[in-house]
């Protein structure tokens, strides 16, 4: 195996591994190998690179944080121009640059002639190509509406194409049971039907003016539009944390890791601790286990995870431990992460004594929460433009959700425009539900069924989702409140299938066979299993556990299920002693560990706030001792909330620390009026070539 593979996933359960072109190019001067059009920082990382240049300030090491676009902490200079590594496409021969300090002013400062920028003028511009505007484009164009759907990927999907897991919900309504992966493929092949939508892709919206015109960055080349209607579908931005070692590479979002992983397919660690409990952290745990990655733990503030249990369960189950009621206290290392600390953590959210521990990891996932990108749509409100939104860019929720979301806003949409019929009355209320978090838990309560065969459901949550009703052959599945919350119970005959399991977003479904052995000392368990087939071997033994994760029994492997209703999910046949077939739900994948006992007395203060400029904690506070009230002040006073991602990263830290100490409502920060980078070059028609437009 050459080194350019040895940081990349070659086997994967669920997505195919792709033959594309492979092509060089230098960083640094050192010869790097990319698949053709991924971007420079995902080959720089499956290279081993995570260091892509050096602060100004203090010359720390920067690496990547949120691969999205939306921080600049992947700053590099590509063939002399400074771009952001990871929007930026990898080229033959590209010769990229580390930054250290501020990237150089170029050489040319010639007088730009204006030329003319084409103005498109669409009766609905769309911004965002994930499952809200994609949806919501849809619906457009059956009602024959002239659509612009932009999105600055190369591909339709938005995070619908990091999601190799199923979705939640109903099948009629928003796929469920199907694959984000899938869906972005569904979806994307009803807009190619639509002739009346058109889509942009590689193409950022940079600017709102006050005369209801945006301006688009489409692939170096700039553009106007001046749409009727604007729907601002542009999803969410991850939050950031601020403690001691935060800005080390390789601590960065969850998010940015899904990335790496199922988009890039690059091995993007080996050792992960993740930080935050919503369904993003955990999902991101088991996305990193499908990836052969050590989950070393997770740790969630709360008392209980904020994401569904059921995704709990299926990591705990794998072996990855999860620490509630505990937080991060430093994460630490020289030029990258080496280990972080965590602690338990009082009702007042400050660390236990004696409860702190370090684990030896190389990445650090933040999980704790997603803001709207609403900016653009905040503006074009204040222009007096007609402004709806959809998805995450309105409300954060699940990504089915956010398909259902942009079927109402589209409607709503051609309405404004006197075309589309009515919204059907019970959309509002399904869209509602879809929006609900995590409900009521019920009480682990396991039963069996009257036959020889029959489900065992684990679902202990009021979570929307129903696809295990309409899959059974001999429609022995219901719900018995009615509600596409309630819990499923069954009645009646199994003929053994497994299509409930295989089905199961939340793999909370096992089949029991009792009438497997006469004289019933052992009963076989069917359990869902998305990992590596190489793991699963018939004749192995392993160690069930139940539900929560907790050790059950020794199980023998008996037979493993591969048929292509399952899509790509294996069914797993355990031999179990017959007293504990209602037990075993799962068996580790992964040895649990505990971490190391040690005394840490972090500085708190040194934490960096502002990771554009470098700003810490105990910066911010003195300022805000000193008298400072106003958001703007401080971006006056430290720089901070004036870096290349726009405060887009840090304004909620800042505005938690002004609360903290008595303020709680600061004047807010000012906007930048683009936003994002965009050369001067090209507002003045420039092409991407240098020619005139």
């Amino acid at each position: 195996m050459d080194r350019s593979a040895e940081g990349r996933i070659l086997e994967h359960p669920i997505l195919g591994i792709p033959d594309g072109e492979w092509i060089e190019f230098a960083f640094d001067g050192v010869p790097v190998r990319a698949r053709a059009g991924e971007p420079v920082t995902s080959a720089l990382m499956a290279a081993g690179m995570s260091v892509f240049g050096r602060h100004e300030r203090g010359g720390a090491p920067q690496g990547i944080f949120c691969a999205n676009g939306q921080c600049a902490k992947c700053l590099v200079l590509a063939d002399g121009v400074p771009v952001k590594g990871c929007m930026t496409p990898a080229k033959p021969g590209m010769d990229v640059r580390s930054i250290d300090g501020s990237p150089p002013l170029p050489a040319d400062d010639r007088r730009l002639p204006k030329s003319d920028i084409e103005v498109l003028r669409p009766e609905v511009l769309i911004i965002g190509g994930g499952p809200a505007g994609i949806s919501a484009a849809v619906e457009l164009g059956r009602a024959g509406v002239r659509t612009l759907l932009v999105d600055d990927k190369g591909r339709l999907g938005g995070k619908l194409v990091l999601q190799t897991h199923a979705f939640f919900g109903s099948i009629s309504d928003c796929q469920a049971g199907t694959r984000g992966i899938d869906i972005a493929e569904n979806l994307a092949g009803e807009i190619s039907k639509l002739e009346s939508v058109s889509v942009m892709l590689n193409t950022a919206c940079v600017g709102v003016f006050c005369d209801g015109t945006l301006g688009l960055d489409s692939a170096g080349r700039y553009v106007l539009a001046k749409p009727e209607v604007l729907l601002n579908a542009a999803g969410a931005r991850e939050k950031a944390l601020a403690f001691p070692g935060c800005d080390l590479p390789g601590v960065y979002g969850a998010g940015a890791f899904q990335t790496l992983v199922n988009r890039d397919l690059v091995m993007a660690s080996k050792r992960l601790f993740i930080i935050g409990g919503g369904n993003v952290g955990l999902i991101a745990a088991y996305h990193a286990l499908q990836a052969g990655i050590k989950v070393v733990g997770l740790a969630e503030a709360m008392p209980r995870v904020g994401g569904y249990l059921v995704h709990r369960d299926k990591i705990a189950r794998l072996g990855v431990p999860v620490h509630v009621s505990h937080s991060i206290i430093a994460a630490e290392g020289r030029e990258k992460l080496e280990s972080v600390v965590i602690a338990a953590i009082d009702k007042d959210w400050k660390p236990v004594r004696g409860t702190f521990r370090r684990f030896e990891v190389d990445t650090l996932l933040i999980a704790v929460g997603l803001n709207p990108v609403s900016e653009m749509a905040e503006k074009a409100r204040e222009y007096g433009m007609k402004v709806l939104s959809a998805g995450d860019a309105e409300e954060i929720a699940e990504a089915s959700a956010a398909m259902f979301s942009g079927k109402i806003r589209g409607l709503e949409a051609a309405r404004i425009l006197g075309r589309g019929g009515d919204i059907p009355k019970t959309w509002h209320a399904l869209l509602a539900v879809l929006k609900q978090p995590g409900g009521r838990v019920h009480d682990a309560k396991i039963t069996g069924g009257s036959g020889a065969r029959y489900p065992v459901f684990r679902c202990f949550q009021e979570i929307p989702c129903n696809p295990c009703i309409d899959v059974c052959p001999k429609n022995s599945i219901s719900i018995p409140s009615g509600l596409i919350t309630g819990l499923p119970a069954f009645s009646g005959e199994c003929t053994g299938c497994g299509k409930c399991a295989s089905i199961c977003p939340g793999l909370a479904i096992t089949i029991v066979r009792e009438d497997y052995d006469e004289t019933r000392k052992l009963a076989l368990v069917t359990v869902p299993f998305e990992m590596n087939r190489a793991l699963v071997r018939t004749g192995d033994v392993v160690d069930a556990v139940d539900a929560s994760g907790a050790p059950a029994c020794k199980a023998r492997i008996s037979a493993v299920r591969d048929r292509k209703f399952q899509d790509r999910r294996l069914l797993v046949e355990l031999e179990v002693p017959f007293e504990k077939r209602l037990d075993v739900a799962g068996f580790v994948l992964q040895e649990r560990e505990e971490g190391t006992p040690c005394e840490y007395g972090a500085d708190a203060g040194s934490a960096i706030v502002c990771k554009c400029e470098r700003v810490t904690r105990a910066e911010i506070e003195a300022e805000i001792r000193a008298g400072a009230t106003d958001m703007n002040e401080l971006k006056a006073r430290l720089r901070c909330l004036m870096g290349a991602c726009g405060g887009k990263t840090c304004t909620d830290e800042i505005k938690r620390i002004f609360r903290s100490l008595g303020t709680a409502n600061p004047a807010p920060n000012e906007p930048r009026p683009f936003y994002s980078e965009i050369p001067l070059g090209r507002l003045a028609g420039e092409e991407p070539d240098g020619s005139k437009g």
